[in-house]
Protein backbone atom coordinates (compact mmCIF):
# COMPACT_ATOMS: atom_id res chain seq x y z
CA UNK A 1 0.00 0.00 0.00
CA UNK A 2 1.44 3.48 -0.56
CA UNK A 3 0.49 6.88 0.57
CA UNK A 4 0.10 10.36 -0.02
CA UNK A 5 0.96 12.21 2.66
CA UNK A 6 -0.89 15.84 3.71
CA UNK A 7 2.59 17.50 4.01
CA UNK A 8 1.33 20.56 3.31
CA UNK A 9 -1.68 20.58 6.23
CA UNK A 10 0.72 19.19 8.76
CA UNK A 11 4.50 20.48 8.52
CA UNK A 12 5.76 19.50 11.52
CA UNK A 13 5.12 15.91 9.79
CA UNK A 14 8.00 17.07 7.00
CA UNK A 15 10.52 17.43 9.33
CA UNK A 16 10.57 13.86 10.14
CA UNK A 17 11.43 12.99 5.68
CA UNK A 18 14.02 15.81 6.01
CA UNK A 19 15.47 13.87 8.92
CA UNK A 20 15.88 10.54 7.25
CA UNK A 21 13.00 8.36 9.10
CA UNK A 22 12.40 5.26 6.99
CA UNK A 23 9.58 5.36 5.12
CA UNK A 24 7.79 2.54 6.38
CA UNK A 25 7.89 3.88 9.93
CA UNK A 26 7.50 7.67 7.82
CA UNK A 27 4.08 6.51 6.44
CA UNK A 28 2.99 4.91 10.03
CA UNK A 29 3.31 8.45 11.63
CA UNK A 30 2.03 10.16 8.83
CA UNK A 31 -1.26 7.66 8.82
CA UNK A 32 -3.58 9.79 10.51
CA UNK A 33 -3.52 12.21 7.90
CA UNK A 34 -3.21 10.45 4.58
CA UNK A 35 -5.45 8.99 1.84
CA UNK A 36 -4.35 5.87 1.28
CA UNK A 37 -4.34 3.73 -2.44
CA UNK A 38 -3.87 0.75 -3.60
CA UNK A 39 -0.79 -0.57 -5.46
CA UNK A 40 -2.87 0.08 -8.56
CA UNK A 41 -3.52 3.20 -7.37
CA UNK A 42 -7.43 2.63 -6.73
CA UNK A 43 -8.30 4.73 -3.85
CA UNK A 44 -8.98 2.56 -0.87
CA UNK A 45 -12.48 2.16 0.19
CA UNK A 46 -13.95 5.23 2.87
CA UNK A 47 -11.35 7.59 0.91
CA UNK A 48 -13.83 8.92 -1.47
CA UNK A 49 -14.83 12.25 -1.22
CA UNK A 50 -17.49 14.49 -2.73
CA UNK A 51 -17.08 15.65 -6.33
CA UNK A 52 -13.72 13.19 -6.62
CA UNK A 53 -14.66 12.57 -10.12
CA UNK A 54 -16.04 15.84 -11.47
CA UNK A 55 -12.91 16.90 -13.05
CA UNK A 56 -12.09 14.00 -14.67
CA UNK A 57 -15.66 12.94 -16.16
CA UNK A 58 -16.63 16.79 -16.76
CA UNK A 59 -13.17 18.90 -16.99
CA UNK A 60 -12.43 21.73 -14.94
CA UNK A 61 -12.13 25.49 -16.28
CA UNK A 62 -11.52 28.59 -13.65
CA UNK A 63 -14.58 29.10 -12.03
CA UNK A 64 -14.44 32.84 -10.69
CA UNK A 65 -13.52 34.09 -7.48
CA UNK A 66 -15.39 35.77 -4.89
CA UNK A 67 -18.87 36.05 -3.80
CA UNK A 68 -22.11 36.04 -6.25
CA UNK A 69 -24.73 38.58 -5.53
CA UNK A 70 -27.90 36.71 -4.27
CA UNK A 71 -25.47 33.27 -3.31
CA UNK A 72 -23.55 32.64 -0.58
CA UNK A 73 -20.39 31.01 -0.35
CA UNK A 74 -19.88 27.52 0.96
CA UNK A 75 -17.60 24.59 1.33
CA UNK A 76 -17.69 20.90 1.60
CA UNK A 77 -14.83 18.92 3.86
CA UNK A 78 -13.73 15.16 4.30
CA UNK A 79 -10.89 13.26 6.12
CA UNK A 80 -8.53 14.43 3.43
CA UNK A 81 -8.99 17.97 4.76
CA UNK A 82 -7.99 17.38 8.04
CA UNK A 83 -7.81 19.80 10.94
CA UNK A 84 -9.52 22.93 9.00
CA UNK A 85 -9.15 26.08 9.47
CA UNK A 86 -12.35 27.46 9.93
CA UNK A 87 -11.49 30.98 11.14
CA UNK A 88 -9.60 31.38 8.08
CA UNK A 89 -12.65 30.35 6.32
CA UNK A 90 -15.30 32.57 8.40
CA UNK A 91 -12.88 35.63 7.54
CA UNK A 92 -13.29 34.83 3.60
CA UNK A 93 -16.61 34.91 3.65
CA UNK A 94 -18.00 31.09 3.96
CA UNK A 95 -21.12 31.07 5.79
CA UNK A 96 -22.09 27.10 5.50
CA UNK A 97 -19.96 23.87 5.41
CA UNK A 98 -20.65 20.50 4.96
CA UNK A 99 -18.73 17.32 6.21
CA UNK A 100 -18.50 14.02 4.82
CA UNK A 101 -19.85 11.23 7.90
CA UNK A 102 -20.29 7.93 6.32
CA UNK A 103 -19.73 6.01 3.47
CA UNK A 104 -21.36 2.55 2.57
CA UNK A 105 -22.03 1.35 6.00
CA UNK A 106 -17.98 0.21 6.70
CA UNK A 107 -16.36 4.29 7.08
CA UNK A 108 -17.38 6.95 9.18
CA UNK A 109 -14.86 10.09 8.91
CA UNK A 110 -12.59 10.17 11.87
CA UNK A 111 -12.58 14.13 11.96
CA UNK A 112 -16.40 14.17 11.31
CA UNK A 113 -16.50 15.56 14.70
CA UNK A 114 -14.11 17.97 15.22
CA UNK A 115 -14.87 18.97 11.27
CA UNK A 116 -18.90 19.62 12.51
CA UNK A 117 -18.42 20.79 15.16
CA UNK A 118 -15.20 23.56 14.19
CA UNK A 119 -17.91 25.10 11.35
CA UNK A 120 -20.43 25.78 13.90
CA UNK A 121 -17.83 27.30 16.60
CA UNK A 122 -17.46 29.99 14.06
CA UNK A 123 -21.01 30.72 13.44
CA UNK A 124 -21.13 28.88 10.40
CA UNK A 125 -24.39 26.58 9.46
CA UNK A 126 -22.90 23.29 8.79
CA UNK A 127 -24.94 19.81 7.83
CA UNK A 128 -23.22 16.27 6.91
CA UNK A 129 -23.21 14.17 3.79
CA UNK A 130 -23.08 10.29 2.83
CA UNK A 131 -20.91 9.25 0.03
CA UNK A 132 -22.92 6.30 -1.31
CA UNK A 133 -21.82 2.78 -2.50
CA UNK A 134 -24.71 1.09 -4.25
CA UNK A 135 -22.46 -1.79 -4.75
CA UNK A 136 -21.95 -2.70 -1.17
CA UNK A 137 -25.77 -2.46 0.45
CA UNK A 138 -29.05 -1.29 0.22
CA UNK A 139 -30.13 1.83 0.20
CA UNK A 140 -32.24 2.19 3.26
CA UNK A 141 -29.76 0.10 4.99
CA UNK A 142 -26.78 3.21 4.15
CA UNK A 143 -29.64 5.84 5.37
CA UNK A 144 -29.67 4.24 8.69
CA UNK A 145 -26.30 4.04 9.21
CA UNK A 146 -25.79 7.89 8.46
CA UNK A 147 -28.49 8.87 9.89
CA UNK A 148 -26.60 6.84 13.44
CA UNK A 149 -23.40 8.16 12.45
CA UNK A 150 -24.13 11.88 12.39
CA UNK A 151 -26.30 12.80 9.43
CA UNK A 152 -29.37 13.57 11.12
CA UNK A 153 -31.12 16.39 10.86
CA UNK A 154 -32.67 18.99 13.40
CA UNK A 155 -34.95 22.42 13.01
CA UNK A 156 -32.71 23.80 15.32
CA UNK A 157 -31.39 26.78 12.28
CA UNK A 158 -28.01 25.57 12.45
CA UNK A 159 -28.84 22.16 11.12
CA UNK A 160 -28.69 22.02 7.09
CA UNK A 161 -30.69 18.40 5.93
CA UNK A 162 -28.79 15.64 5.07
CA UNK A 163 -26.73 15.04 1.36
CA UNK A 164 -27.02 11.77 -0.69
CA UNK A 165 -23.82 11.88 -2.26
CA UNK A 166 -24.36 9.91 -5.20
CA UNK A 167 -21.85 9.80 -8.45
CA UNK A 168 -19.02 8.33 -10.13
CA UNK A 169 -17.87 4.93 -8.52
CA UNK A 170 -14.12 5.71 -7.28
CA UNK A 171 -13.56 2.02 -7.09
CA UNK A 172 -14.80 0.12 -9.82
CA UNK A 173 -17.90 0.63 -12.71
CA UNK A 174 -19.04 4.47 -13.11
CA UNK A 175 -22.71 2.71 -12.28
CA UNK A 176 -21.96 0.81 -9.17
CA UNK A 177 -22.72 -2.57 -12.15
CA UNK A 178 -26.42 -1.30 -11.61
CA UNK A 179 -29.02 -0.44 -14.30
CA UNK A 180 -30.67 3.00 -14.49
CA UNK A 181 -34.07 1.69 -12.68
CA UNK A 182 -32.04 -0.58 -10.22
CA UNK A 183 -29.99 2.73 -9.41
CA UNK A 184 -33.05 4.65 -9.38
CA UNK A 185 -34.67 2.17 -6.82
CA UNK A 186 -31.99 2.35 -4.61
CA UNK A 187 -31.67 5.64 -4.34
CA UNK A 188 -35.48 5.97 -3.75
CA UNK A 189 -35.07 3.91 -1.05
CA UNK A 190 -32.23 5.97 0.47
CA UNK A 191 -33.76 8.76 0.44
CA UNK A 192 -37.71 7.44 1.52
CA UNK A 193 -35.53 6.01 4.75
CA UNK A 194 -33.90 9.15 5.51
CA UNK A 195 -37.19 11.29 5.42
CA UNK A 196 -38.71 8.01 7.74
CA UNK A 197 -36.01 8.82 10.09
CA UNK A 198 -35.34 12.72 10.16
CA UNK A 199 -39.12 14.28 8.90
CA UNK A 200 -37.02 16.25 6.33
CA UNK A 201 -36.17 15.10 2.80
CA UNK A 202 -31.81 15.09 1.69
CA UNK A 203 -30.29 16.96 -0.74
CA UNK A 204 -28.97 14.93 -3.56
CA UNK A 205 -25.80 15.91 -4.43
CA UNK A 206 -24.65 14.70 -8.64
CA UNK A 207 -23.07 15.87 -11.73
CA UNK A 208 -25.52 16.15 -14.47
CA UNK A 209 -23.79 14.01 -16.73
CA UNK A 210 -23.36 11.22 -14.38
CA UNK A 211 -27.36 11.39 -13.17
CA UNK A 212 -28.89 11.33 -16.99
CA UNK A 213 -26.60 8.15 -17.53
CA UNK A 214 -26.70 6.32 -14.07
CA UNK A 215 -30.06 6.89 -13.49
CA UNK A 216 -31.47 6.46 -17.10
CA UNK A 217 -32.20 10.76 -17.05
CA UNK A 218 -34.97 10.15 -14.19
CA UNK A 219 -37.20 13.02 -13.44
CA UNK A 220 -39.05 11.71 -10.53
CA UNK A 221 -37.01 13.48 -7.58
CA UNK A 222 -36.57 16.87 -8.42
CA UNK A 223 -40.15 17.80 -6.73
CA UNK A 224 -39.15 16.98 -3.30
CA UNK A 225 -35.25 17.01 -2.88
CA UNK A 226 -33.48 19.92 -3.27
CA UNK A 227 -30.56 19.68 -5.62
CA UNK A 228 -26.62 20.04 -5.22
CA UNK A 229 -25.00 20.14 -8.65
CA UNK A 230 -21.46 19.80 -9.13
CA UNK A 231 -19.76 21.63 -12.18
CA UNK A 232 -15.98 22.83 -12.16
CA UNK A 233 -16.89 26.10 -14.16
CA UNK A 234 -18.04 29.64 -13.97
CA UNK A 235 -21.49 28.65 -15.01
CA UNK A 236 -23.72 26.44 -14.03
CA UNK A 237 -24.74 24.47 -17.32
CA UNK A 238 -27.49 22.18 -17.72
CA UNK A 239 -28.95 20.69 -14.51
CA UNK A 240 -29.83 17.04 -14.12
CA UNK A 241 -33.15 15.49 -15.37
CA UNK A 242 -36.10 16.32 -13.23
CA UNK A 243 -35.15 19.69 -11.65
CA UNK A 244 -35.23 23.13 -13.25
CA UNK A 245 -33.29 25.21 -10.24
CA UNK A 246 -30.84 24.02 -8.05
CA UNK A 247 -30.15 24.77 -4.47
CA UNK A 248 -26.43 24.17 -4.16
CA UNK A 249 -23.53 24.26 -6.83
CA UNK A 250 -20.02 22.74 -6.30
CA UNK A 251 -18.40 25.14 -8.67
CA UNK A 252 -14.55 24.40 -7.55
CA UNK A 253 -12.14 22.04 -5.98
CA UNK A 254 -9.21 24.66 -5.86
CA UNK A 255 -11.00 27.30 -3.97
CA UNK A 256 -8.70 28.55 -0.89
CA UNK A 257 -8.04 26.91 2.05
CA UNK A 258 -9.78 23.49 1.92
CA UNK A 259 -10.53 23.43 -2.07
CA UNK A 260 -14.36 22.43 -2.53
CA UNK A 261 -15.91 25.53 -2.54
CA UNK A 262 -19.80 25.92 -3.20
CA UNK A 263 -22.43 28.39 -3.64
CA UNK A 264 -26.06 28.48 -1.92
CA UNK A 265 -28.86 30.02 -4.62
CA UNK A 266 -29.73 32.48 -1.95
CA UNK A 267 -29.08 34.63 0.73
CA UNK A 268 -27.67 33.85 4.38
CA UNK A 269 -31.63 34.76 5.57
CA UNK A 270 -32.73 32.06 2.64
CA UNK A 271 -30.07 29.42 3.83
CA UNK A 272 -31.08 29.60 6.95
CA UNK A 273 -34.53 29.44 6.35
CA UNK A 274 -33.71 26.34 4.32
CA UNK A 275 -32.21 24.87 7.68
CA UNK A 276 -35.07 25.12 9.54
CA UNK A 277 -37.01 23.75 6.70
Amino acid sequence: MSVRPLIALHPQRARLFAAGVPAALLALLLSPFTVPASADDTPVRGSARMGMGVAAHDGSSPASAGPRAGQTEGVDVASYQGDVAWPTLWDGGVRWAYTKATEGTYYTNPYFSAQYGGSLGVGMIRGAYHFATPDTSGGATQADYFVDHGGGWSGDGVTLPGVLDIEWNPYGDDCYGKTPSAMVTWIRDFLDRYRSRTGRDAVVYTATSWWNTCTGSHTGFGKTNPLWVARYASAVGDLPAGWSSYTMWQYTSTGPTVGDHDRFNGSVDQLKSFARN
